[in-house]
């Protein structure tokens, strides 16, 4: 029986999982008590990974307008009629939309063949639906889409907030490390900010069952009760901030009393005293929020409201203390770092003509798009209009899970090519498929991803690829090569992806940007065989 440390694919907590195959490929499941995420710890849909390895219902063989092939015939496919709508129409006319469910090797050789190679901005991911509030809200305050924390600062705390979160059914193994922190030293205080009564209400000393879409409104009021009481950090202002006049002016610009915030949120004004009295008296403070901020029309202001609280308070870069999003998918985080979302370049560079400069430099690319791309849902709005005649879409469901979904399915029907990458022969969308590539599932890939508090994790194979199942950066490859850049995607192995992801990332950066894995370089393939969790920033040589 072999045993392989890998990593659970449901969410965005990223657990350590061991893997125990015998001769005959069944495999179980056992939580890694050694991983930094978890600690022995699984929830009941990681122990039941096991269940979800058999091959029903798979894709193991190419197919081009339901017929199945070999590799060749797809690949080749694939790759002219590409190359015939973009010498047609242009690169605006092509694009792909990613996933989450992707690694971080597969993620980087997307958004490197079509931003670099094809010369569209055209790729989005679908953490678009769920994470770029949170994104865009970090790059506001920050300059960074830098997360300040870890799972630790949860348990170290002394207030943790958690705001549009029902942490024990989404994240399970946090919220059983938040209740057995609780247990150990109860003056930890947990508050639980959501319309619902949740079960994660179960370990909270208060609720505010707030009306849907008041976040601002309960963050803004509380902004201006620390700086009315008296409980800014005005050296750390002064030292690492601007612009908290215009953010203090803009909050009581919407009366923020606590009478009007009450009205607004729809609680009692002595819930929301009681709560502007708890963050204000507890110096180490940690804001959990996941979808119910994130997702939402105003979704980026809610995440500002709540840093700006930790920035006026001086209450975050410490040990139990900052604003902390929870991502939903496995590697949402990775795909962040590696630039998969249309208004992004790799390494959380942006579309800045220094940036676009310098991944051009680096990439050896013909050329660069020099503006951002169509976000998922003006991209598909752009293939029912004609302006996008082609579209891969590479490990999710977009007829299912984007919203308006009749409109999604007409556009999928109108446009001229649409190429699927999936392990699954039948979903919404492989319907509307005229060419279907299989690729390898959880227990067969190979490469890394990155949790919530910014931690790379392998993920590891297990299992032997099923049919004619491929690693989605080798068929990225080889259409780029039919394409003519065989040599800028050579790639032979998922090492040889994360050496120049990392390179790239520490590529004349000097401090610059926070994403910076040079520090893990040079690293052999043996290294990165057995590379450990490790979060970034990583500026410095480690012991591995």
């Amino acid at each position: 029986m072999s045993s392989i440390q890998t990593t659970c694919p449901y969410c965005g907590v990223g657990c350590g999982v061991i893997a125990q195959t015998d001769e005959s490929q069944i495999t179980t499941i056992e939580a890694d008590k050694t991983h930094p995420a978890n600690f022995g710890r699984l929830c009941s849909k990681g122990i039941a990974l096991g269940t979800t390895l058999g091959l029903e219902g798979r894709l193991l063989l190419p197919e081009v307008q339901g017929k199945q092939c070999d590799w060749d015939t797809a690949l080749d496919e694939v790759a002219n009629q590409f190359q015939n709508i973009i010498a047609e129409q242009g690169p605006q006319a092509v694009a792909f939309y990613v996933s989450g469910q992707l690694l971080t090797e597969d993620y980087y050789v997307a958004n490197k063949l079509m931003k670099g190679f094809m010369g569209s901005a055209n790729i989005d991911t679908n953490s678009r639906l769920c994470m770029s509030s949170s994104l865009s809200g970090y790059k506001r305050a920050f300059g960074s889409d830098s997360v300040p924390g870890n799972y630790e600062d949860m348990e170290e705390t002394d207030l943790l907030v958690l705001v549009g979160s029902n942490l024990a059914w989404c994240h399970p193994v946090l919220f059983q490390r938040i209740s057995a922190a609780k247990d150990k030293r109860p003056e930890l205080k947990v508050v639980v900010i959501d319309p619902r009564h949740t079960a994660t209400c179960e370990i909270a000393d208060v609720h505010l069952s707030i009306k849907s879409g008041s976040d601002v409104w309960l963050f803004n009021g509380l902004l201006d009760f620390l700086r009315r009481n008296d409980y800014l950090d005005y050296d750390f202002l002064e030292n690492a901030t601007e612009g908290f006049a215009s953010a203090l002016e803009a909050a009581r610009a919407s009366s923020v009393s606590i009478p009007a915030v009450a009205g607004q949120c729809g609680l009692d004004e002595e819930q929301v005293s009681h709560f502007f009295r708890l963050f204000a008296q507890n110096q180490k403070v940690v804001t959990l929020y996941s979808q119910g901020v994130n997702q939402s029309t105003s979704g980026t202001d809610k995440v500002n409201s709540i840093i700006n609280c930790h920035l006026a308070t001086g209450r975050l870069g410490k040990p139990g203390m900052g604003p902390f999003s929870m991502t939903g998918q496995p590697n949402a985080m990775g795909g962040r770092e590696v630039g998969a979302l249309a208004n992004q370049l790799a390494s959380h560079m942006d579309f800045t003509p220094e940036h676009c400069a310098l991944v051009q430099d680096f990439w050896h690319s013909p050329l660069m798009p020099t503006e951002p791309g169509l976000k998922v849902v003006d991209l598909f709005k752009a293939m029912a209009a004609g302006e996008v005649k082609a579209i891969w879409i590479m490990a999710t469901n977009p007829a299912v899970s984007l919203p308006n979904s009749h409109a999604v399915k007409q556009a999928l029907e109108k446009c001229e090519l649409v190429v699927v990458s999936d392990c699954v022969r039948h979903n919404d969308t492989t319907a509307y498929a005229d060419i279907l590539l299989p690729a390898l599932a959880w227990g067969e890939k190979d490469g890394t991803v990155t949790n919530s508090e910014r931690r790379i994790s392998r993920q590891r194979p297990f299992l032997d690829a099923p049919g004619e199942a491929k690693p989605d950066w080798w068929i990225i490859s080889q259409i780029a090569e039919r394409l003519g850049y065989a040599k800028q995607f050579a790639y032979r192995t998922p090492a040889d992806i994360f050496r120049e992801y990392a390179t790239l990332s520490g590529y004349k950066n000097n401090g610059s940007r926070d994403l910076d894995l040079s520090g893990l370089l040079p690293l052999s393939d043996e290294e990165y065989q057995t590379l450990k969790p490790v979060q970034w920033p990583i500026c410095d040589p480690i012991d591995n």
